[in-house]
């Protein structure tokens, strides 16, 4: 992935390319973790996994009650087109639903660290290898593209983050890592971004700590309803209902992503590596990071940008 100036916007007939990074600016939206990719959490550093369970299961599980709804629908006046109906509708979800079985059944990879003190990011890759790299070098984009069908026009959002190696000797295959995640639509993508950018540019309190849900302190049905109250301050009532009640459970199954996530991700993947380990550990003040001066002044214009927007 190129890595173009934040901000800029390439758009297509039926795509939409938009740059939130390098030169992480604000996005003008709240930081809210849309697909809980935030495993951890605290004064140092943000982790984000890469096991997309529950992005891939709202992508697969509304494919599933589409073709479950249109099959039984025209069952009693087109036996034969049903019986067709269930057969594509095995082989578009069965080959995605295999592969996050096996998704399910492989090794956690461990995530990707985020040290705000040092403003560094680690990036872990194959044979116990990782990489370390500059907070803001790191390239974020987002992804939507629209298809349109007899059912209607859908866009979809994803969020790219990509890593680029600081050995400039590494081999072409291994310069460059990114990650992507299914947020629904391009606002999701951007907030699901500003939760990486508030951690490492505003701090910790800005992003909503909900790594509780990997200890398990209650049922899936207690966290959901907990969640539920969480959202409605947020939200309201009636966006709260109508998104994550009505389409949470009966068009993403939030609780078989919760019940997937627990099999999947308890206990979560730790850091083994001493020196991984050390680099992670607290530093007095003085010693932190700071910004660049080119940051500095790109984040200040954008703030009077959105404060401009919002009087």
């Amino acid at each position: 992935m190129s890595a173009s100036t934040a901000g800029i916007k390439n758009n297509g007939l039926f795509s939409q390319q938009g740059y939130l990074a390098p030169m992480p600016i604000p996005t003008g939206m709240a930081a809210v973790d849309m697909v809980n990719i935030i495993w951890r959490k605290n004064n140092v550093y943000l982790d984000v996994g890469g096991c997309g369970i529950g992005s891939g299961l709202m992508v697969l599980w509304p494919l599933v009650m589409l073709f479950l709804i249109l099959g039984i629908g025209v069952n009693e006046v087109a036996p034969k087109l049903s019986y067709y109906i269930f057969v594509f509708g095995g082989i578009v979800v069965g080959i995605p639903a295999l592969m996050l079985i096996y998704s399910l059944i492989k090794p956690t990879p461990l995530p990707i660290r985020f040290n705000r003190q040092r403003r560094e990011v680690c990036v872990p890759r194959e044979n116990g290898k990782y990489w370390i790299i500059p907070w803001e070098s790191v390239t974020a984009a987002t992804s939507v593209h629209t298809t349109v069908s007899q059912a209607g026009m859908h866009s979809m959002g994803m969020l790219f983050i990509s890593f680029d190696n600081p050995d400039v000797h590494a081999e072409a295959e291994n310069k460059h890592f990114f990650l992507g995640f299914n947020c629904g639509s391009d606002e999701g993508a951007m907030a699901q971004w500003e939760c990486m950018r508030s951690f490492m540019e505003v701090g910790p309190q800005a992003v909503e700590d909900n790594s509780a849900r990997f200890h398990h302190p209650k049922g899936i049905l207690a966290t959901y309803v907990d969640r539920l109250y969480s959202t409605a301050k947020r939200k309201g009532w009636f966006m709260t209902l109508l998104w994550d009640g009505f389409c949470g459970v009966f068009i993403f199954n939030t609780f078989l992503i919760d019940a997937l996530e627990r099999l999947k991700l308890y206990p979560l993947p730790e850091f083994l590596c001493p020196d991984i380990i050390e680099w992670s550990k607290p530093l007095p003040p003085e010693q932190w990071a700071k910004r660049s001066p080119e940051l500095e002044l790109a984040i200040a214009q954008r703030e009077a940008e959105l404060a401009a927007q919002a009087g």
